[in-house]
């Protein structure tokens, strides 16, 4: 594919990029730079590992996707291949690759890396927080980046925003929930921050990796499990033991999904080709959004119509008891860690500066 069918593809996002779209973000033209890749004759080739199942949709095909970005954006002179779950390394491991350079670039989300310290989950979701829209808006307006970059540098690791997944929803039970001790004792799959407020609520939390889940779920080793949302439930087949589908995704109304870059490959790339790799990510992270806002529908509509999926709501005092439980985690978080309280100041300080105008602009859709 030549570059100039790329940028087609991608929407014009590329050629904005390139045009100073990103004044402000560390683009070139802030730093008074061209925006073209001279071609020195140098050549990198990077691994990509991923926290994903190879190829599946939105997450493992945003990887591929920011692969051929870099490529075409960098003019051919960064190859990148890329490795799924379990190619190279397990999902839960690819930070760990990056910083010892096994690979140069990863790609992921930062609720899986524990070992960086409570702050890192704050940077996939936060319950009951701030929608895509306006996360990004926290991280490139708010200040948000530059904490999320200063926790990961004293791994050699620079984090790039690289994707969203948007609203999720709220997961797969076994049993319908009714109130708040129904989730009491039940083997749950889930992620991040939400993974806590259930520990809270009484729940056995359990880590793995998004593959691994389906046969958790026929083997009857969960009772509920939490993935991303119908495009990427489906493609695992969650569906397939009729369980009951909750909503909302009040554990990640936004879930940002990041390109992990070793320190050292990053700074060996000529400021052009640094460049290159900043805006491609910025592409990539809009065309995943994109891609899960038109297909969640399109695959819900599937799961309900074709396979009978029975989509239900969290009850309402079910939901307030999760909030109130999720208020005592972030609390107790701030109060225990000086670097997870900064970040959750901002992301605090960032969503209630927006709160007047979400009031304002969220137009009721049956209204008129």
């Amino acid at each position: 594919m030549r570059r100039r069918e790329f940028l087609g593809k991608a929407g014009g996002l590329a050629a904005l990029a390139s045009a100073g779209a990103l004044a402000g973000c560390g683009s070139p033209e802030a730093n008074g730079e061209s925006t073209g890749v001279r071609d020195t004759g140098l050549r990198f080739h990077w691994r990509m590992v991923t926290a994903w199942p190879h190829g599946s949709p939105g997450l493992g095909a945003g990887a591929e996707y920011l692969a051929r970005a870099i490529n075409e954006l960098s003019g051919g002179r960064i190859s990148v291949r890329v490795f799924g779950a379990d190619d190279l390394v397990p999902a839960l491991e690819v930070f760990d690759a990056v910083a010892r350079g096994s690979a140069e670039i990863g790609h992921g989300a930062a609720h899986y890396w524990e070992d960086v310290g409570p702050a890192a989950q704050l940077f996939t979701s936060v319950p009951f927080g701030m929608n895509a829209q306006e996360t990004h808006a926290w991280l490139y307006q708010g200040g948000g980046l530059a904490l999320w970059r200063d926790l990961y540098r004293h791994f050699d690791v620079i984090p790039f925003p690289c994707g969203n997944t948007g609203a999720q929803m709220g997961g797969w039970f076994k049993q319908e929930i009714h109130e708040l001790s129904d989730l009491e004792g039940l083997s749950i799959r889930m992620s991040g921050l939400g993974g806590e407020v259930m520990r809270r609520a009484g729940a056995r939390v359990v880590s793995m990796a998004g593959d691994d889940i389906p046969e958790a779920m026929r083997g009857g080793r969960l009772d509920a499990a939490e993935w991303v949302g119908p495009y990427g439930d489906r493609d695992l087949g969650l569906h397939r033991w009729g369980w009951h589908y909750y909503y909302p995704g009040w554990q990640q109304p936004s879930s940002l999904v990041e390109a992990l870059i070793n320190r050292e490959a990053y700074e060996a790339l000529p400021s052009g080709l640094q460049q290159a790799v900043t805006h491609a990510c910025r592409v990539a992270s809009d065309h995943m959004l994109m891609e899960f806002t038109a297909r969640n529908q399109q695959a819900l509509d599937e799961l309900v119509s074709v396979y009978d999926v029975p989509v239900q709501r969290f009850p309402d005092p079910v939901l307030a008891s999760l909030r109130r439980l999720t208020d005592e985690v972030l609390e107790e978080m701030a109060d225990e860690d000086s670097t997870a309280g900064r970040v959750i100041r901002s992301y605090q300080d960032f969503q209630s500066q927006l709160a007047r105008w979400r009031e304002l602009t969220n137009l009721d859709p049956s209204a008129g």
